[in-house]
């Protein structure tokens, strides 16, 4: 498998549950991570908290155009409102750097989750289209940030689909996965398909509301 040792991992959205649960886990894995905000105060004060919790050094915090161009490998995950605006001012410090979006484009109702229709696709199409110098993949999509917060938890018991059309990228991207113990990145397909992983994150939310859980996914018979 690649190795993802050396790397720095930049967090767009590192002050959020999920971007923060991540770093997190990365971190404790040897991980150099970067974490991301509007706010370099933000960002600081909360790779601080990290530092602090996790017992290790290498987390620091930045402002989101900081982040982009410190880090080797960057994972965006923010808000799906201001997805394309952000990539769209980040499109320099991108350039010829892989870029992972977990961003799942979703709307909630009285009748619970459901999946927001996206004209380029899928938030990682979007971001394809958005970055053009940049090596997109998709993954991270069905990870509980519960779980990857929660450091007596040891293993974070999921696969993750990772999906792309650069065979190399798609290869680091699961290593990052393999990083964490009890994960496990799965190959799942060309970024084409990212649509109907994105869309499955509204089932995943309605399985666990009904059964009180915080279930991912595994994949058979690999």
């Amino acid at each position: 498998m690649t190795d993802v040792s050396k790397l720095k991992v930049g967090v767009l959205g590192g002050t959020g549950p999920q971007g923060r649960g991540l770093a997190l886990r990365w971190a404790k894995a040897g991980i150099a991570v970067v974490l991301g905000s509007r706010s370099a105060e933000r960002a600081e004060a909360a790779a601080a908290e990290l530092r602090a919790g996790a017992g290790v050094e290498h987390i620091s915090g930045l402002d989101n155009t900081a982040c982009a161009a410190d880090a080797d490998v960057v994972l965006v995950a923010v808000p799906w409102e201001g997805h394309r605006e952000l990539l769209e001012s980040l499109r320099d410090e991108l350039a010829g750097k892989i870029v992972i979006d977990c961003v799942n484009p979703l709307g909630f109702d009285k009748q619970g989750p459901f999946a927001l229709p996206v004209q380029e696709g899928s938030a990682a199409q979007q971001a394809e289209q958005v970055l053009p110098d940049s090596r997109v993949t998709a993954a991270f999509h069905h990870v509980s940030a519960i779980h990857l917060g929660d450091l007596e938890r040891s293993e974070v018991d999921t696969d993750v689909l990772v999906l792309g059309d650069d065979r190399e990228a798609t290869d680091l991207v699961r290593a990052l996965a393999d990083a964490i113990p009890g994960m496990r990145g799965i190959y799942g397909g060309r970024l084409r398909n990212a649509h109907q992983v994105e869309a499955f994150t509204a089932n995943l939310i309605a399985i666990n509301k009904r059964y009180q859980a915080h279930a991912g996914i595994r994949v058979t018979d690999v």
